[in-house]
């Protein structure tokens, strides 16, 4: 799929290999990320991104590619950072160590404004993140920019090939994206990346690899699972869509999902295992003992509830796909990390019985393809959830009165922030319990309750995030609302932790 006309990006393990992808579908183009394991069989590529990475040249196990392969495609080649570095050196050039170790903004001052910076203000801040810089440049080479230190930072070699010792993925690359776009005119017709093209793709691969199989999948209500859900149903398989509910749900949670999946003509099967979740976490407060509870018995419920499956389908996000393959072999997925641990699930995935049909997608693509799906707009927009639910924004021992006391804090919340059109500014939010006592009065009496804490934070991909700065009033009506009508609480704080330090969820 997708083997010719597209941008290929080879992974030389840098941290924003993934950002090259995104940058390059938003300008409208298809790209696909391949290990270095797999060139030179990569297909017909249009255009090929070498990504940055830790290592240096130097390095005796520094990651290498066959340099007369790479020319025989005949197409355009862009070296970032470490790829920047690797072909100056493939050219006869040399790479040395940097006195001057770069690692944050820079100024960018291309030679001339035209070419691959054509539109690119004179002096443009880029993102530097290396210790090596290129030495000996050779006879091929051009000088295309330098640094504010005269340091050459983008090169160019005989008629096709570029380079650029800063990442163009990163936002704070401030015309990255438009360098990348003038990198991609220089080669020819590209594969468009278009998400109705994409849908009758995945539907068309759904229907010739499922057939008059039966498909089980799971789902929880979240963007990722629901979309794939609606996708199968669309393909016309045979699915059985199941949706567990293990007691650690928001308020009225089930009853939304199963609302939902109505309005979209999708049957799903309800699991109410909700005593059997809760009475195995009675008395259990370590944080990591809860997560390994709450994780081992969902799929032992799940699968209890399949039986005997032909096929299984994931929501398993290109992200997912990258992070969690135990190598640099990005192409080769693998079922995430608490799902190894399920022979049976291994044993579907070695007989090619694992649908993985978002495989290829970010969150936001599964959203457009979502909408392209007829899918309503407050379903695909609603705030992530995870998997262990109100478990991880409960420390220490979980009860029921626990439970109700955080479902009615969140449901008021989030009910704030919808009426005041602040819900889809935010990434994610919700109201936590702090597990500590507090003296206050209501009415003439004195109390001793706990406290909620709230906490709404903006994320592109959950690795990092930083808190939102909501306007006061809603902060204040959200706390008179929680301190009037949710009984075990006198005291409302908003957390203002940024990720990292702090993790976005409590536990």
């Amino acid at each position: 799929m997708h083997d010719s006309n597209h941008v290929a990006v080879l992974d030389f393990g840098s941290q924003y290999t993934q950002l090259i992808v995104r940058r390059v579908r938003e300008l409208g183009y298809f790209a696909k990320l391949y290990a270095l394991e797999d060139f030179p069989g990569i297909g017909k590529p249009g255009a090929i991104i070498l990504s940055g990475g830790p290592k240096s040249t130097s390095e005796v196990d520094a990651p290498d590619l066959d340099f007369e392969a790479l020319k025989a495609f005949g197409v355009p080649v862009l070296g970032v950072c470490y790829g920047m570095q690797l072909l100056n050196i493939k050219f006869g050039g040399t790479v040395k160590a940097s006195n001057r170790r770069e690692y944050g903004p820079a100024a960018l001052k291309p030679d001339s404004c035209t070419g691959l910076y054509e539109g690119v203000s004179p002096e443009s801040q880029v993102w530097m993140s290396h210790s090596d810089t290129v030495e000996k440049l050779p006879e091929c080479s051009v000088v295309l920019a330098s640094n504010q230190h005269g340091t050459p930072v983008s090169l160019k070699w005989e008629d096709r090939f570029y380079g650029i010792q800063f990442h163009p993925e990163v936002t704070h690359s401030h015309q990255g994206n438009r360098i990348l776009h003038n990198f991609l005119l220089t080669a020819g017709p590209l594969e468009p990346f278009r998400i109705d093209d994409l849908k009758r793709e995945i539907i068309d691969g759904i229907r010739a690899v499922a057939g008059n199989k039966q498909v089980v999948c799971g789902v929880s209500g979240g963007v990722d699972s629901t979309v794939l859900a609606v996708l199968l149903h669309e393909a016309g398989v045979n699915v059985r869509a199941i949706y567990v509910d293990h007691g650690l749900m928001r308020k009225n949670e089930t009853e939304e999902v199963q609302n939902n999946f109505h309005r979209m003509g999708v049957k799903i099967e309800t699991i109410d295992a909700s005593e059997r979740f809760l009475g195995a976490l009675a008395g259990v407060s370590d944080p990591e003992a809860k997560r390994k509870i709450i994780g081992e018995l969902f799929i032992d419920t799940f699968w209890d509830a399949v039986g005997n499956a032909e096929m299984l389908a994931q929501g398993t996000l290109y992200p997912d796909v990258i992070e969690s393959a135990s190598n640099a072999k990005s192409k080769a997925s693998k079922i995430k990390t608490h799902h190894n641990r399920v022979d049976r699930i291994l044993e579907l995935q070695a007989q090619g019985k694992v649908l993985e049909p978002l495989a290829e997608l970010f969150k936001d693509e599964v959203r457009a393809l979502g909408a392209s799906l007829g899918i309503a707009h407050d379903i695909l927009w609603r705030h992530p959830f995870p998997g262990p639910g109100l478990a991880v924004r409960c420390p220490g021992d979980i009860t029921e009165e626990k439970l109700h006391i955080i479902r009615e804090c969140d449901a008021i919340f989030i009910g704030k922030l919808k009426e005041h059109g602040w819900y889809e500014k935010v990434w994610q939010s919700y109201a936590a319990l702090v597990p500590v006592k507090t003296v206050g009065v209501k009415g003439d009496e004195r109390s001793y309750e706990w406290a909620t804490s709230l906490r709404a934070v903006i994320s592109e991909d959950a690795m990092t995030a930083d808190w939102v700065e909501l306007p006061y009033h809603i902060l204040r009506e959200t706390s008179h609302r929680i301190l009037n009508e949710v009984k075990g609480i006198n005291r409302v704080l908003y957390d203002i932790s940024t990720k990292p330090p702090a993790s976005i969820e409590w536990e």
